[in-house]
């Protein structure tokens, strides 16, 4: 199994103290948590796509390309690139260039995006955001592999024999489709043959399950080898601590403060207790041993072999927050890791562009 640290960058007052950071401060954070990431052997860093509050993730090339010059091994993620909202050819330009810069450590997630203020940012409709995602990705994913492209758009100007530089280092690139409660992303995923990463955040794992149930029958559908299959999820929260208690404790005021804050905000609520929220949401709260058996609970579920892990302490004072990623890396990781196989491809460069050199080999983290 490999794990990714991923943040939205969300900017709003720390859960317990109710500091507000600077957006500078909160930038920097993020920069902080991505090394930290690498240095204690997370396989990647993602960096997530809002437009609009309270998150500061309107550019992840840009954040993702910082990154990318802190660290060398790592590999770099989006989650998730709106694809709905963007112009395929400008994204196509920006993570041509981001691959190149980061030695072909970059992977997408795509997705349709959600919310209804960067819709309105964006001029894109509830009714049209899903054949607006389908037809970028068909412009982008052809841009990375042709060299010159036609195509009959429907949401940009078409193209005629369009070419797009720079031309990638990596062919093809790995992208994913984020799916959260709707089967659009799962059909484009298994038309296309790409991996799945369930969202598996807000709701019990039965709806995600689902929905992977129906990517697997799709996926044959379409007559796919069953061997490449892949899925990743993601996870609500982590706080690893030497005993179940101690674990509680300590996040009781976190998860107190964030349900007040999704009753303030109209949002639903999903899970009443922390107590609730630590037994059927897919958060990680606990000690290593019991952070294995869930993630093994999901795992017969949603059969992922790649976990996300939230990159923000938000709520954890800092050495709380590096102490639970350090407890989990150190003990629940390796277990995992032994348990429950890796994606079915390699966790590198998917392969040079034709001209283009080699990287340099990546160095195994310590875990390897």
């Amino acid at each position: 199994m490999r794990f990714l640290a991923i943040t939205l960058i969300v900017h709003r007052p720390d859960p317990v103290t109710g500091v507000l950071k600077s957006t500078r401060d909160r930038f920097r954070e993020v920069l902080g948590n991505a090394l930290l990431a690498e240095e204690l052997g997370f396989d990647g860093f993602g960096v997530g796509e809002r437009h609009e509050r309270p998150f500061l993730s309107s550019s992840p090339p840009v954040v993702l390309s910082h990154v990318a010059a802190l660290t060398r091994r790592i590999r770099l993620f989006t989650a998730v690139t709106t694809l709905s909202l963007l112009d395929p050819v400008r994204a196509y330009e920006d993570y041509a260039t981001l691959d190149h810069l980061s030695g072909g450590r970059l992977e997408l997630i795509i997705g349709k995006g959600n919310g209804s203020a960067q819709r309105d940012l964006f001029q894109v409709t509830p009714e049209d955001q899903w054949e607006r995602n389908a037809e970028s990705y068909e412009v982008f994913r052809r841009l990375w592999r042709q060299d010159k492209v036609t195509a009959a758009t429907r949401f940009r100007p078409p193209l005629t024999d369009a070419e797009a530089w720079p031309r990638p280092y990596q062919q093809p690139l790995r992208v994913w489709h984020g799916s959260a409660t709707s089967r659009e992303s799962v059909d484009l995923a298994a038309r296309y043959g790409d991996p799945l990463f369930s969202a598996n955040v807000t709701h019990p794992v039965e709806p995600y399950a689902d929905l992977v149930a129906y990517y697997r029958e799709r996926w044959a559908h379409h007559g796919h080898d069953p061997a490449a299959l892949a899925v990743g999820a993601g996870t609500a929260g982590l706080y690893a601590a030497r005993t179940s208690q101690e674990a509680l404790e300590t996040y009781r005021p976190i998860f107190e403060s964030n349900l007040a804050f999704q009753r303030k905000a109209g949002l639903p609520v999903v899970f009443e207790t922390l107590e609730d929220f630590a037994e059927r949401s897919s958060a990680l709260i606990g000690s290593p041993q019991q952070i294995v058996e869930k993630v093994h609970r999901h795992h017969e579920r949603l059969g992922h072999t790649v976990l996300h892990l939230h990159a923000d302490g938000a709520g954890l004072t800092e050495r709380q927050h590096r102490d639970s990623l350090a407890l989990f890396q150190s003990e629940a990781a390796p277990v995992l890791r032994r348990e429950i196989p890796d994606p079915p491809f390699a966790w590198a460069p998917v392969a040079p562009h034709p001209g283009e050199p080699p990287a340099e080999p990546a160095e195994e983290p310590a875990h390897a």
